[in-house]
């Protein structure tokens, strides 16, 4: 399945894109997408936390993904 993935901030500058369209096998989870992203862009794994969006909510681990979703990777952010 064909899933368009949204990026921000440090995300934005691993992948060089604000969306990437990913095929992900049927099934896809958040948590199989973030293994997806840390291992196709290993800056990834360097990142103290990654969260996924699906649909405007944070998403569990075991979430399904639909081609329909809005889907979201949200950086870890700082500030003061």
């Amino acid at each position: 399945m064909n899933i368009t993935v949204k990026f921000f901030a440090v995300g934005r500058e691993i992948v060089g894109s604000d969306a990437l369209v990913l095929t992900l096998p049927d099934g896809a989870t958040a948590e199989s997408l973030l293994w997806y992203l840390k291992e196709t862009y290993p800056q990834f794994q360097t990142l103290k936390s990654l969260l996924i969006a699906v649909n405007e909510d944070y998403a569990e681990p075991h979430l399904p993904l639909a081609e329909t979703d809005d889907v979201a990777v949200i950086p870890p952010v700082s500030g003061g």
